[in-house]
């Protein structure tokens, strides 16, 4: 099974990005013995071939369709999650991570979310075959990769606060010129758990913390490792 079974309960996590890659075969043309003027074999060229439709459902261990993820969705957010939960911007509902496949148990489809008004994680396996919840699980402590929406909500605390400065000092000096906006900026969040000897945010892995890398329009790179974004707290501190 290529999930990463990563955690105490058991539960795996595995990216959903799916890499799909052709291999080109190299070829070599010998003229055969005693045919020293035969002309070189001419070999046909070969091109990608166009990327059919996704197909809506799956089978087997097939990757999870963009249809099957929509529909697990939409059954592992309960009315109780949607009301109860708390996303990354404070919004009603759970903060979406990403989905896999469940391989030992047939095409049943993980979910996963983070809950910011419990700082709990919460894994939603849903039943594809019947579009419904087949499981629920919560746990305090775990913190799987940061979700696109994290990272921007992530970025705006960072400017919003007054160490925010320093990163608009960095992209000065990386770019030349003043910070003028988010435009034309990739933001890339990485989760912080706090180690032993760290003093200005101990509290993250029982908390979600996050390290931001932005990458300018011209491929410049900003990075403020000192600078932890606790997204649970909506505070911005300087590792000491």
């Amino acid at each position: 099974m290529r999930n990463l079974r990563q955690w105490g309960w058991g539960l795996g996590i595995a990216s959903v990005t799916a890499v799909a890659a052709f291999g080109v075969a190299s070829w070599q043309a010998n003229a055969s013995p005693g045919t020293p003027s035969s002309p070189p074999l001419t070999l046909p060229r070969v091109s990608d071939p166009s990327a059919g439709p996704e197909p809506a459902a799956g089978a087997g261990s097939d990757a999870l369709t963009s249809t099957e993820v929509d529909k697990a969705r939409a059954a592992a957010v309960t009315p109780q999650l949607a009301s109860g939960a708390r996303d990354a911007a404070g919004k009603a509902g759970p903060e979406y991570l990403m989905a896999d496949l469940d391989e030992d148990t047939g095409r049943q489809a993980e979910l996963y979310y983070y809950d910011y008004k419990t700082d709990k994680l919460i894994k939603q396996v849903v039943d594809l075959e019947t579009g419904k919840l087949a499981r629920s699980f919560s746990a305090a402590g775990m913190q799987p990769p940061a979700s696109k929406q994290e990272a921007s909500v992530a970025f705006d605390l960072l400017l919003a606060d007054p160490l925010g400065a320093e990163f608009k000092a960095a992209y000065r000096k990386a770019a030349g010129k003043e910070l003028a906006g988010k435009e034309g900026l990739t933001v890339t969040a990485h989760i912080y758990t706090a180690r032993p000897a760290d003093k200005g945010a101990r509290q993250c892995g029982a908390k979600r913390c996050v390290q931001l890398i932005v990458e300018t329009a011209d491929g410049r790179f900003i990075s403020v490792n000192d600078l932890i974004i606790d997204l649970s707290g909506r505070t911005v501190a300087r590792l000491t």
